[in-house]
C-alpha cells in the first residue's frame, strides 16, 4: 500500500469551455451545485398539477395568506390554480378575458309585458357580473319579448353572461351573451409579464395586471396588445385604460355631451361608447362637464351611462412602482399612470415619452432610494432609469411640475431575451446577446471563463426570447435556462452562483425542461412549468351551439362529454328556463380537436350541444427543491446527478508533492476514502486516458455507502479523473474532503 495521499480539492464550478486537459474545475456535471465550495446535489422536484394548459410563457405567484394564487399565461389566456404553503393545489380555473358585447341570444322571451319598443334600454345581471353599461332596443310583441338589438356594447363582459331588462309588467326575461369584441387574440407567440397593484381609487384594491407580449419570435416586435387587468381573486380579466362610467345627457344631431359630475380621469382622445354614440368616436375637448365629440349622438337620452376608455396597448410589458403603474414598448415608450388610479392615465403625473429608438421590453423596480418610486428599463441595446423627481421649470412662461426623471445608464449594452433580467438582492443579473452583465450603479461584465462559449455557442438563436432567468436564493444561484442546440424549448441552464462566485450548468438534465417559473420569495419553493404534454387535444373553451329543452332547472356537476375526437372530458350545466345556459369543463379530457361537436346526457331534457373553441396541451407544474426524487403522481423516479473531477495524473501538474522534472509516470490510484453527507449508494468511476487528445477508458461502477470508509481498488490512469453518481430513489449527497492514496505508477508507454 502506498504511504501517499493527498485530498481531492478540485475548485468549485464546472468547466466546459477550454480543452478538458487544461481545466482546473470539476470537468462534467450534471444536476449539481456547489456550497462551501464542494459539489452537491441539486434539490428534487414534486408535480403539483399535471393539467397546466401549456406551454407556460410566464408564471406568477401571489400570496394571500394561508393560500397563494399561481397564475400562469399561455396562448390562449391566463390560468389560476391557488396552492397552500405546502403547494397542494386546489383546482385550475381559466380566467375568462372580458370585452364588448357582439351578438346575444334571448335564453327566455319572458311573459306578460307591456307591448311596444322601448330604446336604449339598460341590459343588467338578474344577479352578479362584471360587465358594464350594455343597452339594447327591445321589442315586446304578444307580452313576450320578440328581439334585441344592441345600441352599446359596454364593457368587461364574456360570452355565456346572462342579463336582464326592466320592462314594464312582465318578468322572465334572459339574455345570453353569444360573442364578444374580444380585446385579446389567442397567440403561440404570447410571452407573458406578470405585476400586482393596489389601486386606492378603484373598490377592486387588489389588481392582478397580465400583458401578453407578442415577441417570442421577433424580440423587436412592432405588435400592440392590451394591458389586462382584473381581482386577483377573480376570474375575469379586461382591457385596462382610462376607464370611467359617467351619466351624461345627449342629444341626436349634435358632437356635445354634458356630464352629470366633472371627470377629471376623462380627456382629450378617449374613445367613448354608450346609446346614440357612433362606433369610435372620441372626446376632441373637455371643459369641466362639457365634452365634444369627433361624431354627433344618434340618440337622445338623459342619464344615460357612457363609457370614456383609452385602452392600454403597449408591445413591451408591464410593472409596477407603488403607487404607479408604468407599461412600456415601441419606439422607447415609458408611461405610468395616476398615482393610485390606474384608470387615470391623464393627469399631470402620468406622463408618457419616448426615451430610445428601440423597444422597451421590460421593465423592474429598483428598491429604495431617495428618488423612490423608481424602475430600470432595458431596450435592446440601452438602460435606462426612471426616477420619481418632483421639479418645477418653466415653459414659456408658465411654471409647471415635471415629475419624472430619465437617466439612459448606457447605450452600450444588449439584452437576448425579455425574461432573462432578474433582481438578487438589489443587484440585477441579464444575458446580453454575447455575455452576461449586472447593475449595481453602473453595467458592469459578470467574469465567466467556464461556459460562457459553452452557452452563447449553443444556443438556438433564432428562439432567444425562450430564454428565461429564474433564481434559487437559498444556495446564492442565478439560473438561465434556455433551449440547446435545435431544441426549440428550454432544455438545459446555465447557472451562476453569488456566494461561491462559480459558474456551473445543469448538464441537460430533465429538471431543466421547462418553459417558464417563478423564484422562490413568500412562497417558499421555486414553482416551474414544465413543457412536455402529458396529454394532447385538452379542452380549454367551448360554446354553447344548442341550448337543448325540457332540462328542469338547477346545477349538475361533473356530467360525462360524448362525441368529438377525444375522450375523458366532463363539464357542469346550469340550467335555467328548461335550457342551458352555462357550460363550465371540469375534466379536459385528451385528443379533442377545435370544432368538435359535444353532446351530454342528464336530467329530463335533450339536445344539447357544445363546440369546442380551442384545445392545448396539458403540462405539469412542478414544485422545485423539495425532497430528493422527482414525484409525478404516484410515481417516484430517481435523479440522476454526477460530477466530473478536473484530470489528476503526475503530468497533469497534481497532487503537487509528486511533480517531478523529467519523469514520464502514469498515476497508480489503489485507495479512495469517501467523505460524504450521503444517502442511499452512489457509484465511483475511474476514468481515464494516456494522452490529451485520445478517448478515455472508463471502469467501475465501485459503489459505496455512508458505512463505507475505504475503496480499494488497482487503477492507473496517465491522466486520471474521478467520476462520482448518485442515481437511486432518495439519493442525495454532499461531498466532503476525500483522501485518495495514490503514487506513482509504471513508467511505460501506452498499449490498448
Amino acid at each position: 500500500m502506498t504511504k501517499k495521499v493527498f485530498s481531492l480539492d478540485t475548485l468549485p464550478g464546472v468547466q466546459r469551455d477550454g480543452t478538458l486537459f487544461n481545466k482546473e474545475y470539476y470537468s462534467d456535471g450534471r444536476w449539481v451545485r456547489f456550497q462551501r465550495k464542494r459539489p452537491r446535489k441539486i434539490g428534487g422536484y414534486r408535480e403539483i398539477t399535471p393539467d397546466l394548459a401549456g406551454p407556460s410563457r410566464g408564471i406568477y405567484l401571489a400570496s394571500r395568506g394561508d393560500f397563494n394564487n399561481v397564475y400562469s399565461g399561455y396562448s390562449d389566456g391566463v390560468q389560476l390554480l391557488p396552492i397552500n404553503n405546502n403547494g397542494i393545489g386546489a383546482g385550475i380555473t381559466d380566467m375568462r378575458i372580458g370585452g364588448e358585447i357582439a351578438t346575444v341570444s334571448i335564453l327566455d322571451a319572458g311573459t306578460g309585458y307591456t307591448d311596444g319598443t322601448y330604446t336604449n334600454e339598460p341590459l343588467v345581471y338578474p344577479g352578479t357580473g362584471d360587465g358594464l353599461s350594455a343597452y339594447a332596443t327591445i321589442v315586446v310583441a304578444g307580452g313576450v319579448i320578440t328581439s334585441v338589438t344592441l345600441t352599446s356594447g359596454g364593457m368587461r363582459f364574456v360570452a355565456g353572461d346572462q342579463l336582464t331588462a326592466n320592462i314594464p309588467a312582465g318578468s322572465g326575461l334572459l339574455i345570453q351573451v353569444d360573442t364578444i369584441n374580444s380585446p385579446f387574440t389567442p397567440s403561440d407567440e404570447y410571452l407573458w409579464q406578470f405585476d400586482t397593484f393596489v389601486d386606492s381609487a378603484n373598490s377592486q384594491n387588489n389588481l392582478l395586471l397580465a400583458h401578453p407580449s407578442q415577441d417570442l419570435n421577433n424580440i423587436d416586435s412592432q405588435v400592440n396588445t392590451p394591458l389586462l387587468i382584473g381581482p386577483i381573486n377573480g376570474t375575469i380579466l379586461y382591457a385596462a385604460g382610462v376607464f370611467s362610467q359617467e351619466a351624461a345627457t345627449i342629444t341626436s344631431g349634435s358632437p356635445t355631451v354634458t356630464l352629470s359630475v366633472a371627470n377629471l380621469n376623462i380627456g382629450a382622445g378617449q374613445t367613448v361608447r354608450g346609446p346614440g354614440i357612433a362606433a369610435g368616436t372620441k372626446v376632441l375637448s373637455i371643459s369641466t362637464t362639457t365634452l365634444t365629440l369627433t361624431q354627433n349622438a344618434t340618440a337622445n337620452g338623459s342619464n344615460v351611462d357612457l363609457i370614456f376608455d383609452n385602452e392600454i396597448n403597449v408591445s413591451g410589458g408591464v410593472v409596477t412602482l407603488h403607487p404607479y403603474v408604468f407599461v412600456y414598448g415601441n419606439d422607447g415608450l415609458i408611461r405610468n399612470c395616476a398615482a393610485g388610479n390606474i384608470d387615470d392615465w391623464t393627469s399631470a403625473e402620468a406622463n408618457a415619452v419616448n426615451v430610445a429608438t428601440g423597444k422597451i421590453v421590460q421593465g423592474l423596480p429598483v428598491r429604495g432610494g431617495s428618488n423612490a418610486p423608481s424602475g430600470l428599463f432595458w431596450s435592446l441595446d440601452s438602460l435606462i432609469r426612471v426616477s420619481y423627481n418632483p421639479t418645477n421649470i418653466v415653459v414659456g412662461g408658465t411654471t409647471i411640475t415635471q415629475y419624472w426623471r430619465y437617466d439612459i445608464i448606457t447605450s452600450q449594452s444588449s439584452l437576448l431575451s425579455a425574461q432573462s433580467i432578474i433582481e438578487y438582492d438589489g443587484i440585477y443579473f441579464w444575458c446580453g446577446v454575447d455575455r452576461f452583465l449586472l447593475y449595481n450603479g453602473v453595467v458592469k461584465e459578470i467574469p465567466n471563463d467556464l461556459n460562457q462559449n459553452y452557452f452563447f455557442d449553443n444556443i438556438n438563436y433564432n428562439l432567444r426570447q425562450k430564454v428565461w432567468v429564474t433564481k434559487v436564493p437559498r444556495f446564492g444561484e442565478v439560473w438561465w435556462l434556455y433551449p440547446r442546440g435545435d431544441d426549440t424549448e428550454a432544455t438545459d441552464a446555465v447557472m451562476y452562483n453569488i456566494r461561491e462566485n462559480a459558474w456551473y450548468d445543469a448538464g441537460s438534465a430533465l429538471g431543466s425542461r421547462r418553459s417558464a417559473g417563478y423564484f422562490s420569495q413568500v412562497f417558499r419553493f421555486p414553482l416551474e412549468a414544465g413543457w412536455e404534454a402529458n396529454a394532447t387535444g385538452t379542452i380549454t373553451r367551448v360554446s354553447i351551439t344548442n341550448a337543448g329543452t325540457g332540462y328542469t332547472d338547477g346545477t349538475y356537476p361533473y356530467i360525462s362529454l360524448t362525441g368529438g375526437a377525444g375522450t375523458g372530458a366532463s363539464a357542469t350545466f346550469e340550467v335555467y328556463g328548461g335550457i342551458v345556459t352555462k357550460v363550465t369543463i371540469e375534466d379536459k379530457g385528451s385528443g379533442y380537436v377545435v370544432g368538435n361537436t359535444l353532446t351530454a346526457s342528464f336530467g329530463s331534457g335533450a339536445d344539447v350541444e357544445i363546440t369546442v373553441d380551442a384545445v392545448n396541451d396539458a403540462v405539469s407544474l412542478w414544485q422545485h427543491e423539495v425532497g430528493k426524487d422527482e414525484v409525478k403522481g404516484t410515481m417516484v423516479n430517481a435523479i440522476e446527478s454526477y460530477f466530473t473531477t478536473s484530470d489528476l495524473g503526475v503530468i497533469a501538474g497534481g497532487p503537487s508533492q509528486f511533480s517531478p522534472v523529467g519523469e514520464n509516470k502514469w498515476t497508480r490510484l489503489e485507495r479512495v476514502e469517501p467523505d460524504f453527507l450521503l444517502d442511499g449508494t452512489m457509484d465511483l468511476y475511474i476514468v481515464g486516458r494516456p494522452y490529451p487528445q485520445q478517448p478515455d477508458k472508463i471502469t467501475g461502477p465501485y459503489t459505496f455507502d455512508d458505512n463505507t470508509s475505504k475503496i480499494d481498488m488497482k487503477e492507473q490512469r496517465r491522466i486520471l479523473r474521478l467520476k462520482f453518481v448518485s442515481d437511486v430513489v432518495g439519493g442525495d449527497y454532499q461531498l466532503g474532503k476525500v483522501i485518495l492514496d495514490a503514487d506513482f505508477g509504471d513508467t511505460r508507454g501506452y498499449t490498448t
